[in-house]
């Protein structure tokens, strides 16, 4: 390979910035721009708790209000306030949305409500979110979104003996997040072309939340046709 890429070039390449969320630690201000996991408040008003297909209330998972974040991925440049809702009983991985869960998405021009509703099974403790920029978040290696020739890259230098593996060149941020990498657990499965990941909602035993075994939630959304999907797996 007589071109070969040096480090700081293929660093360049997988960098993406996302706002890494942290739960709590600090006293909420209740402003309709706050962030909140185990929460929602703010509605339509004509909307409601949304029930899933066998008729219970779905938990309020997360309300994120997106203008103020440190990064906000192209995908959400028109949303101000998106709202997460989940069945009890996890939906299956790409299920599509509207049966077992929800996202609910606000133009800047919506007219919300505050609205005190609360679903008495859930297992959720609300806390309200910081944010932390994230200048770098790197894919995770197995199918977690590096490129082939990227791949090939890393492999020449590890072979050349200018690095002793991946996890020398990278950092990835595992926590709650909107924008940057899918924090895979096993070998990654993206949806189908147009999809751009762009939340997670992670295992947090401030919230109460346990993804199956210590996993994540990750969200995509294609930027054609507005259309989400979910996929989550563990460890």
């Amino acid at each position: 390979m007589e071109h070969g890429m040096d480090i700081e070039e293929i660093k360049r390449r997988l960098a993406r910035p996302a706002t890494k969320l942290v739960a709590g630690g600090f006293r909420p201000t209740h402003q309709d721009d706050e962030s909140w996991l185990g929460k929602v408040f703010l509605f339509k008003p004509t909307e409601d708790i949304p029930r899933n297909e066998a008729g219970e209330q779905m938990l309020p998972y997360a309300q994120f209000h997106l203008p103020g974040l440190p990064y906000c991925p192209p995908a959400l440049a028109d949303t101000r306030v998106l709202t997460v809702f989940l069945s009890q009983r996890f939906p299956e991985p790409f299920e599509p949305m509207g049966g077992n869960w929800l996202i609910r998405e606000y133009g800047h021009d919506d007219v919300l409500v505050r609205k005190d509703l609360s679903v008495s099974h859930s297992h959720l403790k609300p806390f309200p979110l910081k944010t932390e920029w994230v200048a770098e978040d790197m894919p995770l290696w197995d199918g977690g979104g590096v490129p082939a020739d990227l791949e090939d890259e890393v492999l020449e230098l590890k072979r050349q003996g200018k690095l002793n593996g991946y996890y020398d060149l990278v950092t990835h941020c595992y926590e709650h997040k909107i924008g940057g990498y899918p924090s895979f657990c096993q070998a990654g499965v993206e949806p189908d072309e147009g999809f751009e990941f762009v939340l997670q909602i992670s295992s947090d035993a401030k919230i109460n939340l346990n993804v199956v075994h210590s996993g994540s939630l990750m969200f995509w959304k294609n930027t054609v046709t507005g259309a989400w999907a979910l996929y989550y797996d563990f460890y």
